[in-house]
């Protein structure tokens, strides 16, 4: 079992910046995926980033590339997920997720064996 948990949302005005933290922790992996999704009401959830633990390599949705960037830790028990130049429609619940044996596809929720309780993120226009 591996549980994730999730920290760094809140309140931030369009144009600025927040941090997503995500920790695991349970059992240990040497490589997993790690992924940010993000949901509205009424929406199905979204493939925002990910990372593999092991190699590093990360992928983005077009809608937030060259303005997310995510990242491991030291420990590779946490992940980050820096989020600049937020605008309105970037608002929703963003959830942490792990694979632990590289499903595919990386962007479907399915792929992912483990997640989050969700931290909300609001951008105010």
């Amino acid at each position: 079992q591996v549980q994730l948990v999730e920290s760094g949302g809140g309140l931030v005005q369009a144009g600025g910046s927040l941090r997503l933290s995500c920790a695991a922790s349970g059992r240990t992996f040497s490589s997993l995926r790690m992924a940010w999704f993000r949901q509205t009401p009424g929406k199905e959830r979204e493939f925002v980033a990910s990372i593999s633990t092991g190699g590093g390599s990360t992928t983005y949705a077009d809608s937030v590339k060259g303005r997310f960037a995510i990242s491991s830790g030291n420990a590779r028990n946490t992940v980050y997920l820096q989020m600049n130049s937020l605008k309105s429609e970037d608002t929703a619940v963003y959830y942490c997720a792990a694979d632990t044996v590289y499903s595919v596809p990386y962007y479907s929720p399915g792929a992912y064996d483990y997640w989050g309780q969700g931290t909300q993120v609001t951008v105010s226009s």
